[in-house]
C-alpha cells in the first residue's frame, strides 16, 4: 500500500509538471505575438451571406427596366445605321474592276443561261465611265472574241452564225452593246445585224420587243448585251426569237450583280 501512494504521489507530481509546461507555452506564445490568438478568433463576427430569393414573384425595377429598354434601342439604332450602309451599297451606281477568271453562267430562268466575261464589284470604274470610254469597246470586243471562240470552237467556221444584241432604248445614236457588236462581229468574221430586235418603251420591266427588220438567215446566233442585271431584256429575246427556229447563245460583258 505504502509502495503504490507512492506512485499516485509521483503521478500527481508529473500531471502537475506538465500542466506548468502547457501554461509555460500559451505564456510564451501569448509573449511572442503579443495577443491571445483564441481570444481574436472568438471575437471576430462572421458576415451575413444571405441571398435573396429570386423567384417568379421578383419585379424588375423601373430603373432596370429603362436600361434594358435603352439597350435595346442602342442595338436598334445600330442594326438601323447597319441596313442603311448597306442599303446605300446597294443603290450606288455598279462598277467593275475587270479582275480575271470571272466567267460565268448566270441562269435568269430555268430553260437557258448567260454567260458573262466579268463581274460587278465593290470598286472598280462606274458603267457610266465604262460606257462613255471609246477605248471600252476594243477592250470588250477583244475580250469576248476570246471567250466565245474558246466556247463554240470551230462550229464558229460553219458560215452559219450571227450577232444580234438588245434593242436602243436610251443611246440610239452611240449605242455600246452596238458598236462592241459591230466590232466583235469583224473579229468573229461573222455578221453583225443591228436593230433586228425594236423596242417602243425606254422601261425594262415589261417591255415588250418586235422584229425591227428582217430576221437573220443564219440559223445560230449570238445574243449579246452589254451588262445584265435581271435578266429581262435577255428574256424577251429569248422568247421573241426562240420560236422562229433559231439556235441561241447568250453573252454578256458584266454580270450586274454581286
Amino acid at each position: 500500500m505504502k509502495q503504490r501512494s507512492v506512485r499516485e504521489g509521483d503521478n500527481s507530481r508529473a500531471n502537475e509538471s506538465r500542466g506548468k509546461l502547457v501554461d509555460s507555452a500559451e505564456c510564451s506564445r501569448e509573449c511572442r505575438y503579443g495577443i491571445a490568438l483564441d481570444e481574436v478568433l472568438n471575437d471576430i463576427e462572421v458576415p451575413s451571406l444571405d441571398v435573396p430569393d429570386l423567384d417568379a414573384s421578383f419585379v424588375p425595377s423601373a430603373q432596370s427596366k429603362d436600361l434594358f429598354a435603352d439597350k435595346l434601342s442602342t442595338k436598334s439604332l445600330f442594326e438601323e445605321k447597319k441596313h442603311a450602309a448597306w442599303k446605300e451599297v446597294q443603290q450606288a451606281e455598279a462598277r467593275c474592276d475587270f479582275a480575271p477568271n470571272k466567267v460565268r453562267i448566270s441562269y435568269r430562268n430555268p430553260a437557258f443561261g448567260i454567260i458573262s466575261l466579268w463581274k460587278k464589284s465593290l470598286y472598280g470604274r462606274t458603267l457610266t465611265d465604262i460606257k462613255s470610254d471609246d477605248s471600252m469597246v476594243e477592250k470588250f470586243a477583244e475580250g469576248m472574241n476570246t471567250l466565245i471562240r474558246q466556247i463554240l470552237g470551230h462550229s464558229l467556221s460553219s458560215g452559219d452564225w450571227c450577232i444580234v444584241t438588245s434593242p436602243k432604248r436610251r443611246h440610239k445614236e452611240r449605242n455600246f452593246a452596238s458598236l462592241i457588236s459591230t466590232r466583235l462581229g469583224s473579229l468573229l468574221g461573222i455578221p453583225f445585224y443591228e436593230d433586228v430586235v425594236e423596242c417602243h418603251s425606254k422601261h425594262r420591266v415589261g417591255a415588250v420587243f418586235t422584229l425591227g427588220k428582217e430576221p437573220p438567215k443564219e440559223r445560230n446566233i449570238i445574243v449579246f448585251d452589254d451588262f445584265v442585271t435581271s435578266g429581262a431584256t435577255m428574256i424577251s429575246m429569248r422568247e421573241l426569237l426562240m420560236p422562229l427556229g433559231y439556235n441561241l447563245v447568250f453573252f454578256t460583258g458584266i454580270n450586274n450583280k454581286l
